[in-house]
């Protein structure tokens, strides 16, 4: 005998009414280049949530996202068509620290307003009683950090990429002990011109440094945040061989 599973209803309101309900109140004090940006950061917020949000839901909401997903025509829907605003506090940090990194070509500028946009819709969420002061506190701390922090990351790896891609290097031809392929690597400690990485090894955790790197992305760097990058030790020196992106944390 099958088990009968009660699905959960569509949320009402939805993420997408609430969404645009914000977005349409804000859209009436703004300047027409802010508001653009503003319909931008709300609509890749909602591509975020779309996208991966799903993975963080229970049984029975996994049910009744598959029965309307999969559905086709005006049956179906996405994440932010079936669930309700309770589900915006917790899916802020993926799109502020890698969402806007990984998938969206945009410069400093938009990563700061887009952590204006989401820090404003935090507290925007409590005053229209939809989510808890707590959850608005925890969204305002992530949009106040981005809008502080992605700008500078984005110049950080920019000069980092730059300075890696007249590295000319053959993994091939050093030594295992020499080279660490491309993965993601915390920053453990930064000074003027060198950074130190923690690597992880069949013999766990290790630090990898002194790294040369211009001065002028150290400047911008904390300890704490991520690199995704490769490392090499050549002629005795450690460099970054390959960057893609740093991410603040």
């Amino acid at each position: 005998m099958k088990k009968i599973i009660n699905l959960p209803k569509i949320a009402e309101p939805t993420i997408e009414q609430v969404l645009e309900e914000f977005l349409a109140e804000q859209l009436k004090k703004l300047k027409p280049k802010t508001a653009s940006g503003y319909r931008d950061a709300i609509q890749l917020f909602k591509d975020c949530m779309n996208g991966y949000a799903y993975q963080s839901l229970s049984k029975t909401e996994t049910a009744l996202f598959d029965k309307y997903y999969n559905a086709e025509g005006k049956e179906h829907k996405e994440f932010s068509q079936l669930f309700g605003p309770d589900k915006i506090a917790e899916n802020t940090g993926e799109f502020l620290g890698h969402f806007l990194i990984r998938k969206v070509m945009a410069g400093g500028d938009f990563k700061r307003l887009a952590g204006t946009v989401i820090k404003k819709l935090s507290k925007w969420l409590v005053e229209k009683g939809h989510i808890s002061g707590e959850d608005a506190a925890m969204g305002e701390a992530e949009g106040a950090a981005a809008a502080r922090d992605l700008p500078k990351a984005e110049k950080a790896g920019n000069i980092l990429y730059e300075s890696a891609e007249h590295m000319d290097i053959d993994p091939n031809e050093l030594d295992d002990a020499d080279y660490h392929d491309f993965d993601h690597y915390t920053i453990e400690k930064v000074e003027p011109g060198k950074l130190w990485l923690e690597v992880y090894t069949e013999k766990g955790k290790s630090t990898i440094g002194p790294i040369a790197v211009p001065k002028e992305a150290t400047a911008l760097l904390h300890e704490g945040w991520d690199i995704s990058c490769s490392i090499a030790r050549i002629r005795g020196k450690w460099m970054l061989v390959e960057v893609a992106n740093v991410y603040p944390q």
